[in-house]
């Protein structure tokens, strides 16, 4: 069977893209609207469809971490907003996943535990030393 083949006009193309975004589209997933980076907290700022403002430390984002203030000021809401996106960067984030906690690959989130369990804090340090008192870890049998 001879298929035929209909060459489209560039407006035609991009209302298929246009189009086929809006099927891929889950309407459960947030939606960022807009993005900023708050250099006075250190925090990417989000905010959602619907009125929603959601902020993480950009420390926390897989090829965040270290960028210049200035670099990471110039974040990007993809189309449909599904996405933020650092071109000089080259760092790529979605919305949905950085609203339930991920911020990378699984290789990225477990070193970000690794670097949480780090931490020396004195609330680390009292609780530490109240589980001392109590007898310290239990042996492994």
């Amino acid at each position: 069977m001879a298929r035929s083949w209909k060459l489209l006009t560039d407006d035609e193309i991009l209302a298929q893209i246009a189009a086929a975004r809006e099927r891929a589209a889950v309407e459960d997933e947030p939606r960022a609207e807009h993005a900023y980076y708050d250099a006075a907290t250190g925090r990417v700022m989000v905010e959602l469809k619907g009125g929603t403002v959601f902020g993480f430390p950009a420390e926390y984002a897989q090829g965040l971490r270290g960028a210049s203030a200035e670099d990471l000021a110039k974040v990007e809401v993809t189309p449909g907003g599904v996405g933020l996106h650092w071109e000089k960067l080259d760092a790529d984030l979605l919305v949905g996943s950085v609203v339930r906690g991920i911020f990378g690959t699984r290789h990225w989130m477990r070193e970000l535990g690794r670097r949480g369990g780090r931490a020396r804090t004195l609330a680390k340090a009292r609780a530490a030393r109240r589980n001392g008192l109590k007898g310290g870890r239990p042996r492994k049998s």
